[in-house]
């Protein structure tokens, strides 16, 4: 995809949208686009004591499902190493986490509309790194 590409800058927008949906919510925003072992976690979050890993989903339409349905089993291991690796970094192992979609769906006049599934997902031994 080229920098101008459509598809990023609905992405883009998504992101901002679903930020800002989760900041109103009463969610702190500690860190967006962060990288680790093949994965990006788009958001993560603090909401009390749980350290919430987001991915947000953006679609134009909902002719391929909802956007939630796009987190594979593939895309859930690697969001669970990644988040293993952040934890780690941290030093927050002890701390309770889970894992959110914001799913953001672009209606033809250009709104917006947000769902965030929370404890979208847990994962599974196999998810994690060593299985």
């Amino acid at each position: 995809m080229s920098p101008g590409d459509p598809r990023q800058e609905l992405g883009r927008r998504g992101e901002a949208r679903a930020e800002e949906v989760l900041r109103n919510s009463g969610y702190r925003i500690l860190d967006r686009r962060w990288r680790r072992h093949g994965a990006e976690i788009d958001l993560v979050c603090e909401r009390g004591e749980r350290v919430v890993f987001v991915e947000v989903k953006t679609r134009a339409g909902a002719g391929f499902g909802t956007p939630a349905e796009a987190v594979t089993r593939l895309k859930r291991r690697r969001l669970a190493r990644a988040a293993l690796a952040y934890l780690l970094r941290r030093g927050w192992l002890e701390r309770p986490a889970r894992f959110d979609v914001v799913e953001v769906l672009a209606e033809k006049g250009g709104a917006l509309i947000v769902r965030h599934v929370e404890d979208a997902f847990r994962p599974g031994a196999d998810d994690l790194p060593g299985a």
